[in-house]
């Protein structure tokens, strides 16, 4: 059997150093230091935007791109942070602390050096660590069935949907909306069409990338147009920069055994379904907090430990949150999910198969996570001044781009007008969900996992009829499952002195705009109850069961909101519940400061541009538009001088007809004016 894994091990190594599939996780590579760097622009919706280039790939050349940028996203998120004292990405907030002092006396390039020396430390430990318990786990792989598959994965979405800050029944509102939008299309039981709204494009269910690239992309593209976020101003890093580099790589060997535990703490929460990198790096960093001799006094002050402890937990953790996606198909991030929704596309099915046949595909995504940590740290060790440079960009020259790429990504999902519609929709809706302080990734894992929670039911059923509830992996699961709900509401009663405490926090109803997302909510899930009502039996149990819990969380939300004392909200602004607010596993707004008015019509105007985008599109083709669009917006927005707007409208259309149009053939959707004047369609592309 020892055999088996080390020919498995070397055939994964094989397998990620082929030329074109290396190519592909140096792109990768590349995309996520760039992301990292960009404030906004996170992993997430970087796997998301990656995601439908993936189509034409082989499986593991699609895992070496996504877990290229997956692994290398955290590496970047440090600059900023650092250097600026302005945290690109959540993942990076702990490292500000002491970083941002150690610039300001002189010492940024020793905290960079610390900061990427920690980072490939961890990395490199994660993957060391999903090499080593792929084997100790295959055998519980093997015992579990369609049941305790069924359980584990009610447990990931009562894992995730609880992490969702002060506010649990939120995030379990979210997920439950998440798995009845899985639903969608013809039931694969009985035939019968749920909520297609009578049109074709729904008969297959939504598919999967305009859903995320609406829920994660869009919402953050929103905030940078919102915020009109210009990054601070280029802060050079000191004089002596190989120097610092060196003393920082040094720290981390001189501080080996704090990598060592924090890149533990990182791997082994990461495996947990549901806890992100904003917990993370926090989690990490009381830790050495609490550990290391003398922290108390100098934590927060620029100690190099806090950005070790905080690097080395945050960058460990993908190894570990790919265990669970790996093995039992529970993504263990949010980032993960997106990554179960690539294994999908490709074919590759989560669980015995992936420890069997699929063995040395499964340790050529060890090996990509390895080398792409090393690409990372090696990038940002040679071109750390130079990379800093990119967080002066201003919005108006990343949104007109990045927003071009989304809509090409939408339109691969099935390669119709319902794909733009979706992700228009989406984006819509999450970027509502996020300034409402509702979590977004419950609502995508549920969507994953909706289908397969369906499926593995029906056949535990058929299978082993009602006894299937019986089995000790279930029964355990399902606990779990129940005990993760409920934790969230225990504290809650215990913090407030027992039942009669907290009943007596509740006063007279009060009626707040934030109020308007769960009432909107509440209909939208009685509207599909009503209409789910109408369907034959096998058809509607799954939703109505769903739907009915979904009212349920999402009505005791609304109940708790208008009754609750306001001296829990007034504590909350003073910040004295911040520690509870950082277990919200979500991209945080960072525009709540402009007012609900001046956001509220910044953000029309973001989809206006949409919008107008679509309605360009469908009057002359998606490459005319193009040049059209990043011209219209560069000038508008922000008068930028027409020697910048020129040559980026030029070089982007180019690149997108080279690539999208020549190299793969994309079929374009038909044009009002190409109807109309049929001879056009032979001299302009997408027409």
């Amino acid at each position: 059997m020892e055999n088996v894994w080390l020919h498995a091990l070397g055939a994964g190594l094989h397998i990620i150093l082929q030329p074109h599939r290396l190519l592909l996780l140096w792109g990768g590579v590349l995309c996520g230091l760039s992301l990292g760097i960009l404030p906004g622009i996170g992993g997430l919706a970087g796997i998301a935007i990656l995601l439908p280039f993936t189509f034409d790939l082989d499986a593991p050349a699609a895992m070496a791109l996504l877990l290229g940028l997956a692994a290398t996203t955290t590496h970047g998120d440090p600059i900023s942070a650092i250097l600026l004292g302005a945290p690109g990405h959540s993942a990076s907030a702990a490292t500000a602390l002491d970083g941002y002092p150690m610039t300001k006396r002189g010492e940024g390039a020793r905290a960079l050096g610390a900061a990427y020396m920690s980072a490939l430390m961890g990395g490199l430990f994660g993957a060391l660590l999903m090499a080593v318990v792929l084997p100790v786990v295959r055998p519980f792989v093997l015992y579990m069935g369609s049941p305790e598959l069924l359980a584990l994965s009610a447990f990931g979405i009562s894992m995730v949907s609880v992490l969702s800050g002060n506010a649990p029944l939120r995030g379990l509102t979210a997920a439950c909306f998440g798995v009845m939008l899985a639903m969608i299309g013809s039931d694969p039981q009985t035939g019968t069409l749920r909520w297609t709204l009578n049109s074709l494009y729904l008969w297959d269910g939504l598919p999967l990338v305009p859903v995320v690239l609406g829920v994660f992309a869009l919402p953050e593209l929103c905030d940078l147009l919102v915020g009109r976020l210009v990054i601070h101003k280029r802060t050079e890093m000191d004089k002596s920069n190989w120097q610092g580099l060196w003393q920082g790589s040094m720290d981390c060997f001189t501080h080996w055994w704090l990598v060592a535990r924090c890149s533990w703490i990182g791997s082994v929460i990461g495996a947990i379904p549901g806890i992100s990198t904003s917990v993370i790096d926090w989690i990490s960093y009381g830790h050495a907090l609490k550990s290391e001799k003398g922290a108390q006094k100098t934590f927060g002050s620029g100690d190099v430990r806090g950005v070790i402890a905080a690097e080395s937990a945050t960058c460990s953790r993908e190894g570990g949150a790919l265990v669970p996606t790996i093995v039992f198909g529970v993504p263990g991030s949010a980032g993960m999910a997106l990554l179960l929704g690539a294994f999908l596309i490709h074919g590759l099915v989560p669980g015995p198969d992936m420890l069997t046949k699929h063995l040395d595909i499964t340790y050529s995504m060890v090996w990509s996570i390895a080398i792409a940590n090393v690409l990372g740290s090696g990038l940002c060790f040679l071109f750390s001044s130079q990379i800093a440079k990119v967080a002066s960009l201003r919005y108006s020259l990343i949104l007109p781009v990045v927003l071009c790429l989304i809509y090409i990504g939408a339109f691969q999902g099935t390669r119709q007008w319902g794909d733009l519609y979706s992700l228009l929709f989406f984006g819509v809706l999450a970027w509502g969900m996020k300034h409402f302080k509702w979590p977004r990734p419950p609502l995508i894992l549920g969507f994953i996992l909706g289908e397969i929670i369906e499926r593995y039911l029906f056949i535990s059923i058929e299978r082993y009829g009602i006894g299937w509830m019986d089995r000790p992996v279930v029964i355990l699961l399902f606990g779990a499952a129940f005990l993760s709900i409920l934790t969230p509401f225990w504290k809650d009663v215990r913090a407030h002195g027992g039942v009669r405490g907290m009943l007596s926090d509740f006063h007279a109803p009060h009626i707040t705009p934030m109020q308007i997302f769960p009432i909107a909510m509440i209909c939208l899930f009685v509207v599909m109850l009503t209409d789910a009502f109408t369907w034959n039996f096998d058809a509607r149990i799954i939703p109505v069961i769903v739907g009915c819990g979904g009212l349920l969380f999402c009505s005791l939300s609304l109940l708790n909101d208008m009754f609750k004392s306001q001296n829990i909200k007034k504590a909350r602004a003073e910040g004295k519940l911040a520690a509870e607010e950082k277990m919200h596993m979500d991209i945080g707004s960072n525009i709540d400061h402009l007012g609900a008015p001046l956001i509220l019509r910044r953000g029309i105007i973001f989809f206006g541009w949409m919008i107008g985008f679509m309605g360009s599109m469908a009057l002359i083709g998606l490459i005319p538009t193009v040049p059209l669009f990043i011209v219209a917006f560069m000038r508008i927005e922000a008068r930028e001088p027409w020697r910048i707007v020129l040559p980026m409208a030029v070089v982007m259309t180019l690149f997108i007809y080279a690539v999208f149009d020549q190299l793969l053939a994309v079929p374009w959707p038909q044009t009002e004016l190409g109807n109309l004047f049929p001879a056009l369609k032979a001299y302009i592309p997408s027409m």
